[in-house]
């Protein structure tokens, strides 16, 4: 199978995909052309969404435990100067260390258009993976860093945040809330 010919789109909620839980990437797939392509196409995905700051293989249709983060949108560029893209690829990733401590964090998705909301999230977390030629790496983070690597490890396990958040609201393209599952109705 190849690649890379068309980009790919981002699937939305109904997507069955989205729902499961993705297998890891074989040993034999290391280091090969298709598991280039699978993460070459992660980030095309994610460049083309400048709000995104990462994005995990179900959600543009592929089932396999891959995700990537750009780092470089994760914090405001310095003034007049964009930051040169710092892509991180998570293949076959798992949690070694979470705090104990969790925080409430506002929380979107580009699986799950136009709905925000909040979760809890563990406000430290450090993920054991494996790049595409399969070497073996740790990396750890706070506060949203932190919150990635639950949110995208999610997707890997058929979770979206809305599964469990404990408040949703819609935003519109205009950027006004338009309606709360935690308000009354007029």
């Amino acid at each position: 199978m190849w690649y890379g010919a068309i980009m790919k789109a981002i699937v939305q909620q109904e997507n069955p995909v989205l729902h499961e839980v993705a297998p890891p990437v074989a040993e034999e797939e290391f280091g090969t052309p298709a598991l280039t392509g699978i993460v070459q196409d992660l980030i095309d995905a994610l460049d083309a969404e400048q709000d995104g700051v990462a994005i995990a293989a179900p959600q543009i249709g592929v089932s396999k435990r891959i995700f990537v983060v750009r780092f470089d949108r994760l914090q405001p560029p310095p003034e007049g100067s964009p930051l040169p893209p710092d892509v991180g690829v998570f293949i076959n990733p798992e949690f070694v260390r979470v705090s104990r401590r969790r925080e409430e964090m506002d929380e979107g998705c580009l699986s799950v258009r136009g709905t925000y909301g909040k979760t809890y999230r563990h406000e430290r977390a450090t993920v054991r993976a494996r790049d595409v030629n399969g070497a073996r790496f740790e990396r750890g983070g706070g506060g949203i860093l932190a919150q990635v690597y639950q949110h995208e490890t999610d997707h890997l396990d058929g979770i979206l945040f809305i599964d469990h958040a404990i408040e949703t609201y819609q935003i519109s393209k205009e950027g006004r809330d338009i309606r709360s599952s935690t308000t009354d109705h007029e």
